[in-house]
């Protein structure tokens, strides 16, 4: 081959990679799907940025309310200036997310239908969870931190891998009203640390190790390193 032949030959591979490629849905699964087209996602869309109190309305009376907000929003303040930084949605109502994410679809008969589909490092590694599964385990961490004398506002430091139980502390940290500060597993002790005293976490969440690829990463030495030195 000589270099004409390779010029035309990666000229026809760049060609290819810039086209672009519709694969249209089959009709039913689109007529059953929450989006049924792109003209309609693109009217929400529309919608969303040119209305968004009736849109983000609208989407926010789909969930459960233990009280119904008497308006949708935002209300914020960005300039410090003017006072403290904060944005409000859906002033007056009282919701919690686990909550519309779990009871209400148990108690709506869906409990034995999956929730959580999950593959780990390796493609045996398959496991699924219903409704009933992930709710029954997300209250056990819930108490286990009530346990540790977490409350509602208090923050709690995620050090995890990609695995189930990562859903499982977000939501717990979400049904007692606490919030949850997600750190990427690979980071260093002193940027573990950083994040901690930024947050003012009151509780850290990992696990000894992790697999990725062929290589083992240990978390929970690295969270002993990032306490060994005091905030």
């Amino acid at each position: 081959m000589d270099l004409n032949d390779v010029t035309a030959k990666a000229a026809a591979n760049v060609s290819e990679a810039g086209q672009k490629h519709l694969y249209p849905p089959p009709a039913d699964l689109a007529a059953n799907a929450h989006v049924k087209s792109l003209d309609e996602y693109k009217a929400m869309y529309d919608q969303s940025i040119n209305d968004p109190e009736t849109f983000f309305g609208n989407m926010a009376r789909q969930f459960h309310w233990e009280k119904p907000f008497d308006s949708v929003g935002p209300m914020y303040n960005f300039d410090m200036s003017k006072g403290p930084i904060k944005i409000d949605w859906f002033q007056g109502g009282t919701t919690n997310i686990c909550y519309n994410a779990l009871d209400r679809h148990v108690a709506a008969g869906a409990g034995d239908s999956v929730a959580i589909l999950w593959e780990g490092n390796s493609p045996d590694e398959q496991a699924s969870y219903t409704y009933h599964d992930v709710l029954d385990e997300v209250k056990k961490f819930a108490n286990v931190l009530k346990s540790k004398g977490v409350k509602k506002g208090d923050t709690v430091t995620l050090y995890m891998p990609m695995v189930v139980e990562l859903a499982f502390a977000c939501l717990a940290c979400a049904r007692i009203g606490a919030v949850h500060s997600v750190v990427c597993g690979g980071f260093s002790p002193e940027a573990i640390r950083g994040r901690m005293a930024d947050a003012q976490s009151k509780v850290v969440v990992t696990c000894d190790a992790v697999m990725r690829g062929a290589k083992p990463v240990q978390l929970k030495t690295q969270i002993d390193a990032a306490l060994e030195v005091s905030f």
